[in-house]
């Protein structure tokens, strides 16, 4: 009885189409910083996301799981329209605090809506406190009183700062996958931004450094929205408040973290996270 209605493809009904373009199930206890809706991606020929429509709820972490090649990093990057970077092209509308995100200049988008990769890049030709002050000198900022004040501060929110305190003037690259990815964060922490991106931030670092990154996560949504891509359902049941299923291309369900692991609503998603496929 189940699996027919999961092989027919949906009919789209009247009343269906009516709701597209509402909050998707689940979204209604928790603001939206940003709101997706009706989003298609293409790279190519390839059409990588297929109608999504998602909120990214406001200084709460919203984790987005599915398997490799399911559109998860590439909706990530539309939200900050780094999937232009790749030469990818998007249909639909993305908004940021109510702004459309295709009229603001991508390079005060990329400082609003700010991005943490997998693998940790801290800048190899720069000091740890170079790399936290590259993006403030880059928007005009040189005033070294302020500049000390800001990468502190930073270091101290990524919970490094007792661990290089004395080696700021140390290469970038000297320092542990798990330091040098904690730096990162510190770097996209220093242009205050609003939203933090973070893909796959933990899957090259060890378990104690994942930890130390997981706590941060916890600790930064009080003052920042933060939508995380992982592969790990068990982080994102430790460290998100709402979790978002992606599969070929398409966004299959969302809802709070604890109901969608524990009573998802959709057969996909249940298959998924007991680990039928994926």
């Amino acid at each position: 009885m189940g699996s027919s209605e999961t092989v027919s493809p949906p009919q789209t009904t009247d009343m269906e189409s009516s709701t597209e373009k509402q909050p998707p199930e689940g979204h209604e206890s928790f603001p939206a910083k940003m709101v997706a809706r009706e989003v298609n991606a293409f790279f190519g020929k390839t059409h990588a996301l297929h109608n999504v429509s998602l909120d990214v709820p406001e200084k709460h972490v919203l984790a987005i799981i599915g398997p490799s090649g399911c559109g998860k990093s590439t909706f990530l990057r539309c939200l900050n329209r780094m999937h232009e970077v790749a030469g990818g092209s998007m249909k639909g509308t993305i908004t940021l605090d109510g702004q459309d995100t295709a009229s603001i200049d991508a390079v005060d988008l990329r400082r609003r809506v700010g991005m943490v990769f997998q693998k940790p890049n801290p800048f190899p030709t720069m000091s740890i406190f170079d790399n936290v002050a590259a993006g403030l000198r880059f928007n005009g900022m040189h005033n070294r009183k302020k500049l000390e004040e800001i990468v502190e501060r930073c270091l101290r929110q990524a919970a490094l700062w007792d661990e290089v305190k004395d080696s700021l003037n140390k290469s970038g690259m000297s320092i542990s996958g798990g330091q040098q990815q904690r730096l990162c964060i510190a770097r996209t922490l220093a242009v205050n931004p609003e939203v933090v991106l973070m893909d796959e931030p933990a899957s090259a670092l060890d378990p104690l450094s994942t930890a130390k990154v997981e706590e941060l996560i916890y600790e930064l949504k009080s003052n920042y929205t933060i939508a995380i891509v992982t592969h790990n359902m068990q982080q994102a049941a430790r460290v998100s408040d709402m979790t978002a299923f992606f599969y070929i291309g398409e966004l299959i369900e969302v809802g709070e973290t604890k109901r969608l692991f524990t009573t998802p609503q959709k057969k996909q998603t249940e298959d998924y996270i007991t680990g039928r496929f994926g």
